[in-house]
């Protein structure tokens, strides 16, 4: 039977890849526009650290999904999936492609799968969690959370604090582990057909170089001053925790408030946002190897593969 419904484009991949670079390169040929699927660039002011398309790109190709919150505003994944589809159905409206490019897994699929309709966040809950955390530790956190629920604990790495703060609240909530919900989340029914495309060097060490090559260009831009304004708004001045929110815990953000509190000196702040980053690399790859119907492609060194698989799916570019 035929499939008519609405094609997408998913760019899937870890940071550093060449999503952005081949998601505008694509958006460019088959009139399409971006949708960022990226839990930082929904923060404004997270531009140089987070990588987020200039301006002069973003003049080139719309996108969608970027500074949409201040960096002290929540921002959930289930509000990412009503968020994007707008944004995708707009899309659709105007006769173009929507091309979904990012990291975020999380963000993936609660747009593309549905999540489960688990307990809300409580605020006296994580309040208690947090207390917890700063008194022991979030290793401790992680050692509970391996107790009560082993299969998330495996999922989620010691140091992850939003996880495992979010996994124990959903425990002491529901008494029902998150793995169990997310197990039983029904699989709402794709409105889109969508080629999932795993962007990625098959040598992680080609992507180690890339990392610390973006992360010493990010340096040069002005990354450390960019932080310093963050610092200086209103918002985060006067937040009790700020190393708690989301935004400041993106990967390079929490190492570079670190050391403008104070702590440590340049060259280990440098070591350690980069450890950081491929961290978060290798986190990425595990959700990856999920994704069971991914396309894996190096967009720079197979960008002919990766050409002639999207104009398979899409046919020949829109003239």
């Amino acid at each position: 039977m035929l499939d008519t419904r609405p094609r997408v484009i998913a760019l899937m991949g870890p940071t550093a890849s060449g999503k952005s670079a081949y998601a505008l390169a694509l958006a460019e040929r088959f009139d399409g526009e971006i949708v960022s699927v990226d839990s930082a660039l929904v923060y404004r002011g997270l531009d140089i650290g987070a990588a987020k398309p200039t301006r002069e790109e973003q003049a080139r190709v719309p996108h969608h999904l970027m500074d949409v919150r201040d960096p002290w505003q929540p921002y959930s994944a289930a509000e990412f999936a009503v968020d994007a589809a707008i944004a995708i159905d707009g899309i659709l409206s105007r006769g173009k492609l929507p091309i979904l490019a990012g990291g975020t897994g999380l963000y993936f699929r609660a747009l593309l799968e549905g999540l489960a309709q688990m307990p809300e966040a409580d605020p006296a809950q994580r309040a208690a969690i947090t207390a917890e955390a700063q008194a022991k530790g979030w290793a401790a956190l992680h050692a509970e959370l391996a107790r009560v629920d082993p299969a998330a604990a495996l999922r989620i790495h010691a140091t992850d604090a939003q996880r495992i703060q979010r996994a124990l609240e959903v425990y002491r909530l529901s008494g029902r582990a998150i793995s169990e919900w997310q197990r039983d989340a029904p699989q709402a029914a794709p409105c889109w057909k969508a080629l999932k495309l795993a962007l990625a060097p098959p040598d992680r060490a080609a992507l180690h170089a890339r990392i610390e090559s973006r992360f010493d260009a990010m340096l040069a831009e002005g990354f450390l001053d960019e932080v310093r304004d963050l610092r200086g708004l209103p918002g985060l001045a006067s937040h009790p925790a700020p190393l708690q929110l989301p935004a400041i815990r993106a990967v390079g953000y929490r190492q570079a408030w670190q050391l403008l509190d104070g702590g440590g000196d340049a060259n280990t702040f440098r070591e350690r946002a980069i450890a950081a980053t491929r961290q978060l690399a290798k986190r990425q790859f595990t959700w990856l190897r999920g994704e069971l119907d991914a396309r894996w492609f190096d967009p720079v060194t197979q960008r002919t593969q990766l050409d002639t698989a999207v104009a398979g799916f899409l046919g020949p570019p829109r003239t």
